[in-house]
């Protein structure tokens, strides 16, 4: 009897262990295989959750098809204390185990709200954008412009400011002044710290950077300093031979010039070059931006046309009057800039104008380029009398 006991217990013990296995196996097939998420979603993990939140609001919004197996497969991989506050972007069919990746790797939010400052040439403006998971594009739900704000920021602005996984961005364009970009950042609520001089011009880089709330503007200007420096460094080093420039600061200041000449990409290096060209022959630059820094001094755009009175007028950036470079670079110029005025096309180009598609007609000769200034003014009347 007790043979056949022992005999049934092994069995069943045998059984047991099949069954087991085999429930081992399937959860952890469970676990690793694509899950039955249709659409990709924007899941928020609040500060403080847990992972059995998480699995329930992942069993809500159709992530998962097993709570239990998603807590078992955390517990297994040894994640469960490395759980992220944020907003994280599930792709469709995510698996439970790269869920749990996503939420435990940390790093800034892949999704949800996200701040952007842009400041432009023209003016800063706070932009409000909500990323769609399922087309993976951003919406925008507020914006407004800081200088022109009367009363309060508008409530959903308001509402991110209080959400900790809210991101945020300060986006410089090119050709923005040094000056500009001081008085902006000192617009920006969700930022701290004093900003003492303005940052000597032309040497703040253009570009998109990532901070937190409260970061330090001072901090933020110097990585930008950094970040301009080094983009000036590598060109300086891989310039084209025999060019106008005694050091990359002076090459700086022509960099400054053509961004403000030309907002057209591939046209970077052919203004350059003419400004090359007129450089090596003796020629004076006679360029309206550096006349129109030294009206403004950097502090905002001008907002008219020059006058013939500030065309005649001495000052150290009238290049209608002086020869040679300006003192400074007119703004900060963006890294195509900086690399156009290092490495300019080879042409014989020393005039260009207005061609009235955004761009602008090159010419060798006063006589090509008068008729180049000719058919311009004839675009300028017939808009005039449009």
């Amino acid at each position: 009897m007790w043979r056949n006991i022992a005999s049934n217990a092994l069995s069943l013990f045998v059984v047991i262990m099949v069954v087991a296995i085999g429930m081992i196996a399937w959860g952890k097939s469970q676990y690793t295989s694509p899950g039955p998420l249709a659409e990709a979603i924007c899941l928020r993990v609040e500060k403080g959750s847990n992972f059995s939140r998480v699995a329930n609001k992942l069993t809500e919004q159709g992530a998962i098809s097993n709570a239990t197996i998603f807590r078992l497969g955390v517990e297994y991989s040894d994640k469960k204390s490395a759980l992220k506050a944020g907003s994280f972007l599930v792709n469709e069919g995510a698996s439970m185990e790269e869920i749990v990746d996503v939420v435990t790797r940390g790093g800034a939010s892949t999704c949800g709200t996200e701040v952007v400052y842009r400041i432009g040439v023209l003016a800063a403006e706070v932009q409000v954008r909500e990323l769609d998971p399922a087309t993976q594009e951003y919406e925008i739900t507020a914006e407004f412009k800081p200088a022109e704000l009367e009363g309060a920021a508008p409530e959903t602005y308001t509402k991110v400011r209080n959400e900790s996984d809210t991101r945020y961005r300060i986006a410089l364009a090119e050709g923005v002044t040094s000056w500009q970009i001081v008085d902006s950042l000192n617009r920006a609520d969700f930022l701290a710290g004093e900003v003492g001089d303005v940052p000597a011009e032309g040497t703040l880089a253009p570009d998109s950077y990532e901070v937190k709330v409260g970061a330090d503007r001072a901090t933020l200007l110097a990585d930008m300093q950094t970040a301009q420096s080094a983009i000036l460094t590598e060109a300086w080093d891989t310039r084209a031979p025999d060019l106008p420039y005694d050091s990359p600061e002076e090459a700086l200041i022509m960099a400054s010039i053509v961004e403000k000449e030309t907002g057209v990409a591939e046209e970077r290096r052919r203004v350059a070059s003419v400004f090359v060209n007129r450089l090596n022959q003796g020629m004076r630059l006679q360029t309206d931006p550096t006349v129109i820094y030294g009206v403004t001094k950097g502090q905002g755009a001008l907002g008219r046309g020059l006058r013939q009175s500030e065309l005649r007028s001495e000052t150290p950036y009238n290049t209608y009057i002086i020869d040679g470079l300006p003192p400074t670079p007119i703004a900060n110029p963006g890294k195509a800039a900086i690399e156009a005025a290092l490495n300019p096309d080879s042409t014989d180009f020393i005039f260009f104008v207005a061609d009235g598609t955004g761009g602008h007609a090159f010419a060798e000769t006063l006589d090509e380029h008068n008729r180049n200034v000719a058919k311009w003014r004839e675009i300028e009347a017939e808009r005039a009398n449009q």
